[in-house]
C-alpha cells in the first residue's frame, strides 16, 4: 500500500485526500513506492497538489507546499519540494517547507531534486541528477540537461539551453534564450574565503544576458555580466564584461570579433 507520511504517523492516500492534504486531478499515475510528506521539519502541514494526469515514479518524495500542473511526468526517485536544513549564505535553515510550483508538461527525469520555494515554468525538462536549491525560478520551455547544479535563488529564463554538468552559482541569472555548454563553471565570490556568518559580505554573481551562448568548459568570474547575443568560446576564463554580441575566447578571454545576426 502507497503511504504518505505526517508528523506523527503514516497515513494512506485515502487519509490525505480526505483530510484535504492531498489533491489528485483525473488520470493521476503513481507508483506505489512514491511517497508524500505534508509535514515539514518543524512540523508545519501545507497541502499537495497535483493537477490532471500527472504521472509520479517510484521512490519519488513529494514534500508538502507542492503544486504540479497538468501531464507532468516527475520520473523515478525524484524529490520535490525538499525543505532547507542547515548553514547556507549567512544563515541557518531550520528546514521549513515552502511552495513549490511545477508547471503542466514538465518532465523531472530520474534522480532531480527540487528544493522548496522552486519554480518551473510549462514545457521545461529537469535532466537526471540535476539539482535545483531554494527558490531557484525557471522559466517556461527551458531545458536543463543532466547532472546540473542550480544554487539558492538563481533566476532561468525561457528558452534556455543547459547542456551536462555546469554549476549556476547563487543568484546567478540567466535570460532568455540562453546557451550554456557542459562544464561551465560560474563563480560568485572574488577572494575565496569560507567566511563566519557574521562578517560575511556580499556575493557578487555573473548574469548572461538574451541570446548569448557560453561555451563547454568556460569558467564565469565572480560579477562578471556576458552581454546580448554573445559568444563565449570553450575553456575561456571571462575575468571582465563581455559585450554585447562579441565573440571572446582565451585565458583570459579577449576579444576577436563580433557576431553578426
Amino acid at each position: 500500500m502507497m503511504h504518505l507520511t505526517t508528523p506523527d504517523t503514516p497515513a494512506t492516500v485515502t487519509d490525505l485526500v480526505h483530510a484535504g492534504l492531498l489533491e489528485l486531478g483525473d488520470g493521476c499515475q503513481i507508483h506505489p513506492a512514491a511517497v508524500f510528506l505534508p509535514a515539514d521539519m518543524l512540523g508545519t502541514i501545507r497541502p499537495i497538489a497535483l493537477g490532471d494526469r500527472v504521472a509520479v515514479g517510484a521512490f519519488t518524495v513529494v514534500h508538502g507546499g507542492t503544486t504540479v500542473g497538468r501531464d507532468t511526468r516527475i520520473g523515478h526517485r525524484a524529490t520535490v519540494g525538499e525543505p532547507e536544513y542547515g548553514y547556507a549564505l549567512r544563515r541557518v535553515y531550520q528546514g521549513a517547507g515552502s511552495p513549490t510550483t511545477i508547471g503542466s508538461g514538465v518532465v523531472l527525469r530520474a534522480g532531480a531534486t527540487v528544493y522548496a520555494g522552486a519554480s518551473i515554468g510549462d514545457d521545461t525538462t529537469i535532466g537526471h541528477n540535476t539539482l535545483l536549491r531554494t527558490n531557484v525560478k525557471v522559466g517556461t520551455g527551458s531545458q536543463l540537461a543532466a547532472n546540473l547544479t542550480v544554487e539558492r535563488g538563481c533566476t532561468i529564463g525561457d528558452g534556455v539551453r543547459c547542456s551536462p554538468g555546469s554549476h549556476l552559482t547563487a543568484d546567478t541569472v540567466v535570460e532568455d534564450r540562453t546557451f550554456i555548454g557542459a562544464g561551465v563553471r560560474t563563480i560568485n565570490d572574488k577572494e575565496l574565503i569560507w567566511r563566519d556568518p557574521d562578517n560575511e559580505q556580499p556575493l557578487l554573481p555573473p548574469s548572461f544576458a538574451y541570446g548569448c551562448k557560453v561555451g563547454s568548459g568556460a569558467v564565469i568570474l565572480a560579477g562578471v555580466t556576458i552581454g546580448e547575443h554573445a559568444l563565449v568560446g570553450a575553456g575561456s576564463v571571462v575575468t571582465k564584461d563581455v559585450r554585447a554580441r562579441a565573440i571572446v575566447y582565451g585565458v583570459p578571454a579577449t576579444q576577436h570579433g563580433k557576431v553578426n545576426l
